[in-house]
């Protein structure tokens, strides 16, 4: 299996710019999001060529991650000017997803 360091050309350059955008994602959120939650940066994927980067997000508690995903997509535009002056890449459209995966335990059947 190749890493993507070792993948060529455009697709090693999407790969990165995930990478970036995952990790100033996990630094905007942690600065800008309030208390009520956390949301946690799980992972970031380039699709469409990377004109989109899908930010995937876990949400605890979990019943508070319709509030997070809204408070994400308001904070849109203010998260695309902060990649602005903290990376240094070409800005592809920016959207958030839940990705809580699945449950550890399963619920205790009465």
């Amino acid at each position: 299996m190749m890493s993507s360091r070792n993948t060529p050309g455009p697709r090693r350059q999407t790969d990165r710019a995930a990478e970036i955008v995952a990790r100033e994602a996990a630094q905007f959120i942690a600065r800008e999001a309030g208390k009520d939650s956390l949301i946690t940066v799980i992972r970031a994927q380039s699709v469409a060529h990377g004109e989109r980067i899908l930010v995937f997000v876990s949400v605890f508690p979990v019943e508070k991650a319709r509030a997070a995903l809204a408070f994400l997509e308001r904070q849109r535009e203010t998260f695309s000017d902060y990649l602005k002056t903290h990376a240094r890449l070409r800005l592809p459209r920016i959207d958030f997803l839940l990705d809580n995966g699945e449950p550890l335990v399963e619920p205790a059947k009465s």
